[in-house]
């Protein structure tokens, strides 16, 4: 019994030792046969086993099974206190369950797999010991979300308060979102996004967990009045542009479709024709034309083409979503772009013209456009003439077209020109009246005077307007006898009135050439008697300039003097605005200038009475009566005036000649 019992409790060990064994891991190694006996044990010391452990799963029998070899290092005493692990076999079975799990961390981007999902929310499993839940909310761009599918989860938290796996789809979204955008960009692939929201201009759309601008060009190839009925749908797009420095991304949903549209318009337009008529509906008005679609092609009606008469908004000939006949006036092939028109569908006003009208009719018309350089006519519906503002009135004087006249003013013209092959018509209205030039000689006759009107100034004179078409230049130099004028805004102001005289006309180049001061006599003829060299009249300085003054005279006529002219007596220099008695020592009537000095009254005086007193010492002295009486005699003989250029006479001289004379009657004595 003792060696049945010592053969039959080893296997027995082991098939326990079997049966606790994990599912995952079944197989046991099998001790290596040995040549010792087992120790003998007691069989009433034996505890019998309390659990029962169903044993697992035997593959199928291949052949007769060997009975089990006692193994030789099986552990008794830990038997015997009921753990049925050793220390290496427990060891090696936590290695082994950890190695069947994931290793993963926290803050980490991993792929799950979806196992379940409700409306709330949807269980992920990344091959952790338990599963993570993420909320439906974070996949409702993907409404086609099922069990199976693999998606992107960030690791929040491995284990949370409650030992939960937390999970975020969005975050890793958001993680991956910017390098999957770029990746998108660059290999043209197709995203899906969710609009979340209107915004101006377009819709805001999420992509990736990024929020993308989506054009409201860019939602469809048609014109979209209603952007809100997008809002929370789930699209395709394509991403179009991405601002790498503001992080901002644009995205097109239009783009999916040209593709397809770009086929059917090399259909539509391989089979166009000049001069086809097709029936299109408006699209789109805008300032400059309408665009017609086709039918699955857009063309343009510009402006210009829209009626033979002025346009001044294309909704004055269409409205939007209205059916209308167009003829194809061209085409790129290329640049698939089509040329549409609509005015051409009806004959152009220009062949229906009258046939009898010719250069130098009189028309009636309406102001239609204005400009600057002139005003279009309206003379017949589609027919125009342009009058340009030399053709306004007879004056050389040129103002803008908006003086004579404004939009829908009716006017009569005359045609000036007319051609009928290039559709042009010139007109004027100042021919309406007689040309003032024709009689010039008879009504503004030389040396006539006249009252005219100052129209420009310019640097060397003054253009006035005797009546409308008839102008004249006034020089500086025939403003004033007396006054020296260096702008003629000194003299007048424009719009005032001036008296002038004709004193010249060129009728062939249509100028007049007047004067102002020759409605005066001369007034030099008389200055020369007033002002004569050597007279003495007072004046008052006006101006100073580096090289003198300007000396007001009376008369009203204007002198000269230099600085050297303007010291007084006391030795100070003249200032502005002062009044002095003034010597004129130059008078030039040729060139209208009088040169004064106030400095030579005072040097005249004193010269004459050191003179004077020179002559009174010269006379006490011996002989002095026959050289006084001889230089009087000299003097008598010239009667010339003082000169500059006499010999300074000083008072220190005349007492230097008293002393000498005292010294001389003292030595007689």
């Amino acid at each position: 019994m003792s060696e049945e019992l010592n053969k039959e409790q080893p296997e027995e060990a082991v098939e326990l030792q079997e049966a606790t064994q994990p599912v995952e891991n079944p197989v046991v190694e099998e001790p290596a046969a040995t040549a010792e006996e087992p120790a003998v044990l007691e069989v009433a010391e034996i505890p019998a086993p309390e659990v029962k452990v169903e044993a697992p799963a035997k593959a199928p029998k291949t052949g007769e099974k060997k009975p089990a070899a006692p193994k030789t290092d099986f552990d008794w005493d830990a038997y015997e206190k009921g753990d049925s692990y050793g220390d290496v076999s427990k060891e090696k079975l936590i290695e082994t369950y950890d190695q069947s799990l994931s290793k993963i961390s926290d803050r980490e981007v991993v792929i799950g797999t979806v196992t379940a999902l409700n409306k709330r929310e949807v269980v992920i499993n990344i091959g952790y010991k338990s599963d993570g839940v993420v909320s439906m909310t974070e996949f409702r761009y993907n409404p086609d979300l099922k069990e199976g599918d693999e998606v992107e989860v960030y690791i929040e938290s491995q284990e949370d308060k409650k030992g939960q796996l937390l999970l975020s789809h969005k975050k890793a979204r958001a993680t991956r979102s910017w390098d999957r955008v770029n990746a998108a960009l660059e290999n043209n692939e197709i995203v899906k996004g969710y609009v979340k929201c209107r915004t101006k201009g377009g819709m805001i759309v999420d992509v990736f967990g990024i929020e993308a601008f989506l054009p409201g060009s860019q939602i469809d190839v048609k014109p979209i009045r209603d952007y809100d009925v997008f809002v929370d749908k789930t699209m395709e797009f394509k991403v179009v542009k991405i601002n790498q420095e503001f992080k901002n991304v644009v995205v097109s949903h239009k783009a999916l479709i040209e593709a397809e549209l770009e086929q059917q318009k090399k259909d539509i337009i391989a089979k166009l024709e000049k001069g086809q008529v097709l029936e299109g509906v408006v699209k789109n008005i805008t300032t400059y034309g309408v665009f017609i679609d086709l039918g699955g092609v857009d063309g343009l009606v510009h402006i210009t083409d829209l009626s033979w008469g002025r346009v001044t908004h294309p909704e004055e000939v269409v409205k939007l979503d209205e059916k209308i006949n167009v003829v194809i006036l061209d085409f790129d092939d290329e640049k698939k772009r089509i040329a549409l028109g609509l005015k051409q569908l009806t004959p152009h006003p220009w062949d229906a013209l009258d046939e009898n009208l010719k250069v130098g009719d009189v028309v009636k018309g309406k102001v239609v456009v204005m400009a600057d350089y002139g005003a279009f006519i309206e003379i017949a519906p589609g027919v125009e003439g342009l009058i340009h503002v030399s053709e306004m009135s007879w004056t050389q004087h040129l103002r803008s077209a908006q003086d004579f006249m404004k939009v829908n003013d009716e006017v009569e013209a005359v045609i000036l020109t007319l051609d009928r092959d290039e559709r042009k018509m010139s007109l004027g209205i100042k021919q309406l009246k007689s040309d003032p030039w024709e009689n010039i000689e008879e009504k503004y006759a030389l040396g006539s005077k006249h009252t005219a009107k100052v129209r420009n100034f310019t640097n060397f004179g003054v253009f006035v307007e005797i009546e409308e078409g008839v102008e004249g230049l006034i020089h500086i130099s025939d403003l004033s006898w007396t006054k020296k004028i260096k702008h003629p805004s000194e003299f007048t102001s424009i719009g005032s009135e001036i008296e002038v005289q004709v004193l010249e006309i060129d009728k062939e180049n249509r100028r007049l050439s007047l004067g102002h001061k020759q409605l005066e006599e001369n007034p030099w003829d008389v200055f020369e008697t007033l002002f004569t060299l050597g007279s003495i009249h007072e004046g008052t300085i006006i101006e100073l300039l580096d090289k003198g003054a300007v000396i007001a005279l009376p008369y009203g006529v204007e002198g000269f003097a230099t600085p050297k002219h303007l010291v007084k007596e006391d030795g100070s220099q003249a200032q502005l605005d002062e009044k002095l008695l003034f010597k004129v020592i130059e008078f030039n009537k040729d060139s209208k200038r009088i040169i004064l000095s106030h400095s030579r009254i005072f040097e005249d005086e004193q010269r004459a009475e050191a003179k004077k007193e020179k002559d009174a010492a010269a006379a006490a002295t011996p002989g002095a009566e026959k050289k006084t009486a001889k230089k009087s005699g000299k003097a008598k003989k010239e009667e010339l005036p003082a000169q500059p250029a006499m010999e300074k006479t000083t008072l220190g001289d005349i007492s230097e000649l008293a002393e000498l004379k005292e010294k001389m009657e003292g030595n007689k004595e």
